[in-house]
């Protein structure tokens, strides 16, 4: 039995799209080039919110309270987008792991719903398992990171207060 969902909705389809993304790869980089990534994007955001930073904390008065509000504001910019990155993983995921796929023919107005040979699902489950779940747990582990900076450095900026 063919597949009747066209090709760029077809999971396998979406999922190496997506891992061939500019943005989304970056997800499944290296250890070390990950960290790589996350840290200059923290630095990007870290800068971006400095001016914010500088009218809370003076930074010729109070330099390490300036600091940890700066780095706070980077932390919160970095949510976003390993947020995104959680989520488009996240939908593949879904897709991949689902027996019947949803898709449009032609328009929003005539969706059609498939259901997956076996053979398709049990290959597309062995990808999740082995592909997108790893991703998946990583980016859930950066977010938890993220949000302990967070709690540490808003209980180190309670202790400069």
């Amino acid at each position: 039995m063919t597949c009747p969902v066209p090709k760029d909705q077809q999971p396998l389809n979406e999922y190496i799209e997506l891992k061939e993304a500019f943005f989304y790869r970056w997800a499944k980089l290296a250890r070390s080039q990950y960290l790589r990534v996350l840290l200059f994007m923290w630095l990007g955001f870290t800068v971006v919110f400095a001016p914010v930073a500088m009218s809370i904390e003076s930074p010729s008065r109070h330099l390490w309270q300036f600091i940890c509000v700066a780095s706070i504001g980077g932390a919160v910019g970095l949510i976003l987008p390993v947020l995104l990155l959680l989520s488009g993983w996240s939908h593949v995921k879904q897709r991949l792991d689902s027996a019947k796929i949803f898709y449009e023919e032609s328009g929003w107005y005539d969706g059609q719903t498939w259901e997956k040979p076996e053979a398709d699902l049990a290959k597309d489950r062995l990808l999740v398992t082995y592909e997108i779940k790893p991703v998946m747990t990583r980016l859930q582990k950066t977010l938890l990171g993220i949000i302990s900076f967070l709690a540490l450095g808003f209980g180190t900026l309670k202790t400069f207060g």
